[in-house]
């Protein structure tokens, strides 16, 4: 029976039993260097709390979005305004660039719903 892995044992990186952290792997950070992947850690933790605070913006622009549209279609409009929604696009890509037209698209489109 062979030993458990461990340091000089063979133990992936990152695993406890070889006296690494994870957030200190190369396969997690892409670097050996500490100061570096602490770095990368901590500005990956920023970066998921970010992106769930996005998420949940997205989410209530969806039901701002869907309450619009349930008065427009209530007062017998279109469901889509499309003078608002280039205007939207235009607001995208001056602040973002061409991406941020593409970034626009995907937020009407998911704010569209499915009235």
């Amino acid at each position: 029976m062979s030993a458990p892995p461990g340091p000089g044992r063979g133990g992936a990186p990152g695993d406890p039993r070889n006296g690494r952290r994870d957030h200190m792997s190369s396969t997690t950070t892409g670097t050996d260097e500490a100061p570096a992947a602490e770095m990368i850690t901590g500005a990956r933790e920023r970066i998921d709390a970010l992106d769930a605070r996005i998420i949940a913006l997205v989410q209530e622009r969806m039901a701002v979005s869907e309450s619009i549209q349930r008065a427009r279609i209530g007062s017998g409009g279109r469901r889509v305004h499309l003078t608002r929604e280039m205007e939207i696009l235009d607001h995208y890509r001056e602040a973002l660039g061409r991406h941020g037209t593409q970034l626009g698209m995907t937020l009407l489109g998911l704010c569209r719903g499915t009235l």
